[in-house]
């Protein structure tokens, strides 16, 4: 029996810790809710941010601290200010001194840099007079400063210059792309983009396949295809860089569920991968496919087609003012979608149920 209840807090807790939370303002004061709209931590903070890595500072009087999930304070306040925990630590700033600490609140003693930057894939980058290096998160120099720039670690792996030359490194300094390309893009399932010399292509592993005519090339995202550009129009390129779809279009965005926004004759509708229309173009506005199946479009307000084109629900919010929203977070997330309606903001379901029923003054994305 002891063991049963044991078991059963470990995996509460773990729900707990997996749950994702929403910073929300109503009225004057910061509270969390979760998915059900209901409130995890009660709206008592004036300043606050988003959990991140299990945590999220919150501001008491005059200081920062941080609390868990339960609303519990975990580290007490004492920064005057705080970044977001990553890889279990946090840079923070005290007495105009900025340092990391653990989970518990500990002072970690890491690498010397004229600057503290975030964990990001178990690394932070570190700056030593004008280079660049990392080290991990046991103080382990694992690049030496020997970079003019290191852009921030996704899933591993960085864009990295010398002498105005551009690759791909990892987290442990391996050169993945070699640094030789006038620009480059983000490394994707083994797949970028880079410029060399007048030449765009496409780097497959480190192999560079010059795009026939393309003056520019996206990131790649979730599918072998991006879409690139030539002669002012916008067409997609496969992996080895070869034309799949001939450019035609004046816009386009990702492709996602096989489904690609493209612009033309000044409207917005979706193409499948063979490059023939699925939606045909009638939006003022539209966005890529998330996950969950829909995809935002806009007439006079935003609304939210499935993948057969059929508007399952309503143009009536807005999706994208403010708070720097990318095309990665527009839309659909997880199963819900932050929208704005009458001056307010909430969070809606796939089938457009509003969650709690509850509009904020202002509301965020959810975190873990």
């Amino acid at each position: 029996m002891r063991k049963i209840v044991i078991l059963s807090l470990m995996i509460l807790g773990q729900s707990i810790f997996a749950q994702e939370l929403a910073l929300v303002k109503e009225k004057a004061k910061i509270g969390y809710i979760d998915k059900s709209g209901n409130y995890s931590v009660q709206p008592t903070y004036d300043s606050a941010k988003d959990f991140s890595d299990g945590l999220a500072a919150v501001k008491v009087k005059d200081s920062w601290g941080f609390i868990g999930k339960d609303g519990q304070m975990v580290i007490e306040p004492s920064f005057s200010r705080t970044r977001d925990f990553n890889d279990g630590l946090c840079a923070v700033e005290r007495d105009g001194a900025w340092f990391y600490i653990n989970k518990k609140g500990e002072k970690q003693t890491m690498p010397y840099s004229d600057k503290i930057y975030d964990f990001t894939s178990g690394v932070a980058v570190m700056k030593v007079g004008n280079k660049i290096g990392a080290f991990d998160k046991a103080g382990k120099v694992t690049i030496p400063a020997e970079y003019d720039v290191i852009k921030p670690f996704q899933n591993g792996f960085a864009r990295a210059s010398k002498n105005g030359q551009w690759g791909i490194i990892d987290t442990n300094g391996k050169v993945i792309v070699p640094v030789e390309y006038k620009d480059v893009g983000e490394y994707v399932n083994g797949v970028t983009w880079a410029q060399k010399e007048k030449s765009y292509g496409v780097i497959d592993g480190n192999v560079f396949t010059v795009v026939e005519g393309a003056d520019k090339i996206w990131d790649f995202g979730n599918q072998t295809l991006t879409y690139a550009r030539r002669n002012g129009k916008v067409g997609f390129v496969d992996k080895a860089g070869k034309w799949i779809i001939e450019p035609k279009f004046a816009k386009a965005r990702a492709f996602n569920q096989n489904l690609a926004p493209v612009f033309e004759g000044g409207k917005w509708g979706y193409i499948n991968i063979e490059g023939n229309y699925v939606v045909e173009p009638s939006y003022n506005d539209a966005e890529s496919f998330s996950n969950d199946g829909l995809a935002p479009v806009k007439g006079k307000s935003w609304g939210f087609i499935d993948t057969s084109g059929k508007l399952v629900i309503p143009m009536e919010y807005d999706i994208s003012i403010s708070f720097g929203f990318t095309e990665k977070n527009k839309g659909f997330n997880g199963g819900v979608s932050r929208v704005k309606k009458s001056g307010k903001w909430g969070f809606i379901d796939t089938k457009g149920n509003l969650l709690g029923n509850k509009w904020f003054y202002n509301a965020e994305l959810f975190h873990n």
